[in-house]
């Protein structure tokens, strides 16, 4: 799991996307270790308040580019594989591939896989909230 971490930010994808990504992957995911994580994390990287309070409700919200919903709608779809027959709809791949290049868009697919398996990981093991920071002081 280090490794694909690694991986991923070698790999051209932005802090910012793959923060928003993540933070949004643990969202759906109720990983509160997670969400509380890539909040501080994205923060640390400069992210705005009115950003990081708003990527549940990004659809609503004006301060994503484009870019930016396209990665947060296939993160969306990914991570909610079971919940629909298509699990992730063509012209939500299609508007991904607009935006990311092939090696980019792999990336992105690798960046939403890794944080789901880290949802996964979290929540099975009861990571707390907070408690990497405070371990860390």
């Amino acid at each position: 799991m280090r490794g694909l971490e690694k991986y991923l930010h070698r790999s051209g994808l932005s802090k910012t996307t793959l923060e928003l990504v993540k933070l949004r992957a643990s969202q759906i995911n109720g990983c509160g270790f997670c969400v509380d994580m890539h909040s501080h994390e994205a923060k640390k990287a400069g992210e705005s308040d009115e950003r990081l309070f708003s990527v549940a409700a990004w659809r609503e919200a004006p301060y994503f580019t484009d870019a930016e919903r396209a990665a947060l709608a296939l993160t969306e779809e990914a991570t909610r594989l079971s919940d629909r027959a298509e699990a992730v709809p063509d012209h939500v791949w299609e508007e991904a591939a607009r935006h990311f290049e092939p090696p980019l868009l792999a990336s992105l697919v690798m960046a939403i896989a890794t944080v789901n398996a880290w949802n996964r990981i979290c929540v099975t093991t009861r990571k707390i909230a907070g408690s990497l920071r405070h371990q860390n002081g």
